[in-house]
Parts: C-alpha cells; structure tokens; sequence
C-alpha cells in the first residue's frame, strides 16, 4: 500500500460519508450502486470524525466454539494483533461477522477498543457487535452491526481475506472511509483526485443551499441557482 498523500488524507477525514460518495462519482463520471454499505449501523459515538485507512480484514464467529485447541486459537488472535498493527498505515479493521444477519457475540468492547486504540488503529467497521457503551475510550470509533451484552464464542477465524460488510465487500488494502452513515471503499485509482473532488461536489452545493435559505426563495431561483452550481468546477 503506497502512502496516501497528507491533503488527501485531510480531505478525506474532514468530509462524511455521503459527500466522499457523491466525490467519488464525480471522479468516475456518473453514479454507481456498487462499493458502499446498503444496511443501517451503529456507532461507538455518532461524533466522531470520519475513520479513514488502509483496510485490515478479518472474520470472527460468536454462535459456536472455536473448533481448534485453545493453544491455536490463542495463537490466532496474537497473529491478527500484529497483522492489524503492521505498516505505516493509516489502518482500519474490518471485521466480518459470518454470524450476520444473526449476530450474538461481541468482539468489540472496552477491552478491544483500548487494544486498537493503543496500537494506532484508526478505527473500526464490522457488521458484528458492540458492547460496553459509556466504557470505551475516547476518541475510537467502531462502526457495528448490533449492540448486545455478551462477547458468547466469539472468535478470530481468518486473517488479511476478502470480507462483505452490510452489503460492501473489501479487500485487504482497499482504502475505506467510514462514519455514522457507513462505509465507502475508495478504488485505488480514484484516491489521488478525492481531495480535488470533495471540494467541488461541496461548492456545487453552495449555491442551492444559499438560495433555497434565503427568504423569498422561489421556483425561479432555484433554476438559476442549478445553472450557477453547473459551471463550478
């Protein structure tokens, strides 16, 4: 994964989801319905900033015991601690919980955030489950499934593999933008104009919005407000 350029990496944390979407069609010249997340999620803290990062993929499973000697999968859970913290990143975890739709055990909590946390994640997407709200750490975010309150069997069963989250499937590498609304998965040959993108789908929208606010605000001006936004580029 080459460095992602520091502008665009600003760009992209400073902008939500919905607008990196309406972005990253304006860079690929029409709309897409493929590439982002199409079920609703819960957040750690609805607050928080964007999480933005070089994907880290795993699957975990909460509905039955691990089917391996508590040696292994030990073993397993360490090596998926040093894959997740490895490179320069940016990194995001994101975790398939092959449970869903009928998620039970939590993998994320107080004990998980403050782990990640500590090891530079910048955060987290997974359609599994949160717990211990009021108890994780400031400033991590975990973009979840389901809240529940018992971690059950859960357990790490594949490291660095293709994973399908609400729909989107992502890839060890692939570049996500996440936030409260979900997840966008930015193709590697877009995220070098992103930053450039962003800041014309957000002018676009200056001259509609300051129009339609405005008293008096008519069918007329909303015409030539379109006509204004249509030249900016």
């Amino acid at each position: 994964m080459p460095p992602i350029d520091p502008d665009v990496l600003a760009a992209l944390r400073g902008a939500d989801t919905p607008t990196v979407c309406n972005a990253l069609e304006h860079v690929m010249g029409g709309r897409t319905a493929e590439g982002f997340t199409k079920t609703p999620v819960v957040c750690a803290d609805p607050a928080l900033p964007s999480v933005v990062g070089f994907a880290r993929t795993a699957k975990i499973r909460a509905s039955s015991p691990a089917q391996k000697p508590a040696a292994e999968v030990r073993a397993l859970r360490m090596a998926y601690y040093e894959y997740v913290a490895d490179g320069d990143g940016p990194n995001v975890v994101v975790i398939e919980d092959t449970d869903f739709p009928h998620v039970i055990g939590g993998f994320w909590g107080e004990m998980q955030v403050a782990q990640h946390k500590g090891l530079g994640i910048a955060g987290t997407l997974t359609n599994g489950v949160l717990r211990d709200l009021g108890m994780l750490d400031e400033g991590y975010q975990v973009i979840a499934g389901a809240v529940g309150p018992s971690h059950a069997f859960v357990h790490v069963t594949e490291l660095d593999c293709p994973v399908t989250v609400f729909g989107m499937t992502v890839r060890p590498g692939d570049l996500v933008h996440a936030d409260r609304h979900g997840g966008v998965v930015i193709p590697a040959e877009h995220i070098a104009r992103m930053a450039w993108a962003i800041d014309v789908v957000m002018r676009k929208e200056v001259p509609i919005l300051t129009a339609a606010r405005a008293p008096g605000f008519k069918v007329e001006k909303l015409k030539a407000a379109w006509l204004e936004a249509d030249k900016i580029s």
